[in-house]
């Protein structure tokens, strides 16, 4: 069955504040690289004219504008980072820059959380097509890859309305 792949890069700055190593409780950045792969939800056979399911224009482009506009040079930290209420407090328009995670935002959270999003994106724009794999590239050396149900690993919250990576918009924390 054909895959479409698509790869994007960003950059990032996080922290780790729950043990992780001393050195990543410090913020920090990488130039990440993610990449999709998305599948037909009902596969075909090509039909012999237009030959694909969606074109790479439609099928990328919700997800590629929201990579470049609100993952990339975004701040990533975990809901209970003392950092967060510090910029709700001095700098409130920034704090909009920051995806906020159930617990640290480490490489394999944010690989379950975006796989998440996508699939909000995809459903919402007719549910042609659905991500099977995304890979996260942290650095040159590690790269994590997720498959699967991604809810199946997603801490759960004790919130009572659907956080950002459910929703087909382009929200990064549920802030208000």
């Amino acid at each position: 069955m054909p895959e479409l792949v698509f790869t994007r890069r960003f950059s990032m700055g996080h922290r780790l504040i729950h043990g992780a190593s001393e050195s990543c409780a410090v913020p920090h950045g990488h130039n990440e690289l993610v990449t999709v792969r998305l599948t037909a939800t009902t596969p075909a056979r090509l039909d012999g004219q237009g030959n694909m399911a969606i074109s790479f224009q439609q099928a990328k482009g919700t997800w590629h504008r929201f990579v470049d506009e609100k993952l990339d040079h975004a701040l990533q930290l975990a809901d209970d980072d003392p950092l967060l209420d510090w910029f709700l407090t001095h700098e409130p328009a920034r704090a909009r820059r920051i995806v906020v995670t159930p617990g640290d935002p480490t490489t394999e959270l944010m690989a379950c959380l975006l796989m998440a999003k996508i699939n909000a994106f995809l459903k919402n724009e007719g549910g042609i097509l659905h991500c099977t794999e995304l890979s996260l590239q942290e650095t040159p050396t590690n790269t994590v890859c997720f498959s699967g149900d991604p809810e199946d690993f997603i801490p759960r919250t004790a919130s009572t309305h659907t956080p950002w990576w459910k929703r087909a918009d382009m929200s990064i924390s549920d802030l208000p």
